[in-house]
């Protein structure tokens, strides 16, 4: 395996480093996380000006043409910073479903908004009973007058409040768990019978609960197969895991960085913590933790990239290990800290809550080792 970037990729993360580090300090992050929006439209416009919000999308769609690799070199420098910017949401979810599965002309109505900072979406896909089950959709599509009437409710819609466009799964055929019959539509944000309650989650991120009274759409908003959008939203969804895998990653990284750091400085017994044997061998398993979830995010990568057979396995894999490291190095990290460790003010808290936050979102330990065991 060739684990070298081109020079391409090294462009993209060095500019994403620099970025994060002269432009998204922690106290900066803060104010954003309280504001209005939750995000800021100005660092949004620097992602367009800068190419990344067009990075997994084709040439000819106005993209960068990249793929697995460069959304994961991406997402792991800003899981560094902690970036709040609704990437995951916009460019890799909604995005992704516009990508595989939409239209030549919604590819280009949409699309190009999303590249130019124009347009943000979102994907409606969890429900109140579905849990990690993708196929559990109770959401009905019902044909009526040359199109549909959507009438559902969505749970924990990343951006769902500041999105402009949805795109959401509803049942258009079968019972509510069938693995056919599941459809995906395009639904104006602000069109009639869309309710939106947004609210910030525990890791400063932003979502909302979507509700569907009688909303319709036409036939034109159909994205991908009529009763064939569970294979497709699967897709997306392995893209999304890898995706917070490698932001978790960049998370790891710079919690075991921070901690190494900390313990040369803090003192007891007039000597620096970090002199300590029980403690060298505890910030000796956050790098191992690190390093493994790390390895198997590389390997996902290539294996998305290559779109090998055993892609949708190692991505569970993948899943299972980050879920595992990440608990290991945020908890050791806010107990190697101490009391201070868990303090809104100190940044270690932050990082363990998106972290804890990324070990359930599209599937915890348990859902993936059993998607692994019947793949």
């Amino acid at each position: 395996m060739n684990f070298d970037l081109n020079e391409e990729q090294q462009l993209l993360q060095e500019s994403v480093q620099k970025f994060v580090q002269n432009d998204y300090d922690f106290e900066s992050r803060r104010k954003l996380v309280s504001s209005d929006r939750g995000y800021s439209e100005a660092h949004w416009q620097t992602f367009a000006e800068l190419g990344w919000l067009g990075v997994p999308f084709a040439e000819a769609d106005g993209g960068f043409g990249g793929g697995p690799i460069e959304t994961m070199l991406l997402m792991q420098e800003m899981g560094k910073a902690l970036v709040v910017e609704p990437y995951l949401a916009t460019v890799v979810l909604f995005g992704g479903c516009l990508r595989r599965g939409g239209s030549p002309e919604q590819r280009e109505r949409l699309l190009g908004g999303i590249v130019a900072g124009e347009l943000q979406g979102a994907l409606g896909f969890t429900e109140p009973q579905s849990r990690f089950n993708l196929l559990d959709v109770a959401t009905q599509a019902s044909a009526a007058n040359g199109g549909y009437v959507l009438n559902g409710l969505k749970g924990v819609v990343l951006n769902g409040a500041n999105a402009d466009q949805l795109i959401v799964s509803a049942r258009t055929s079968g019972d509510t768990r069938d693995p056919e019959g599941i459809s995906l539509f395009l639904v104006d944000a602000n069109a009639p019978g869309v309710e939106r309650r947004g609210y910030p989650t525990v890791d400063g991120q932003r979502a909302a609960e979507v509700r569907l009274n009688n909303v319709r759409v036409s036939n034109q908003d159909l994205v991908g197969e009529l009763d064939g959008g569970a294979s497709l939203l699967q897709a997306v969804i392995d893209e999304g895991i890898l995706a917070v895998g490698a932001e978790a990653v960049g998370c790891m990284e710079k919690l075991v960085h921070t901690t190494v750091e900390y313990s040369k400085t803090r003192k007891q017994f007039d000597q620096p913590i970090g002199q300590f044997q029980a403690l060298q061998h505890r910030m000796v398993d956050m790098f191992i933790a690190q390093e493994q979830a790390k390895s198997m995010m590389y390997l996902a990568a290539m294996r998305m990239a290559e779109a090998a057979p055993d892609a949708e396995k190692v991505v569970a894999a993948f899943k299972v290990q980050v879920g595992n490291s990440a608990r290991l190095v945020g908890q050791e990290a806010v107990q190697l800290h101490g009391g201070m460790g868990q303090t809104d003010e100190l940044d270690v808290g932050h990082y363990f809550k998106r972290l804890t936050v990324i070990q359930h979102q599209f599937g915890d330990v348990d859902h993936h080792l059993g998607r692994f065991g019947a793949l």
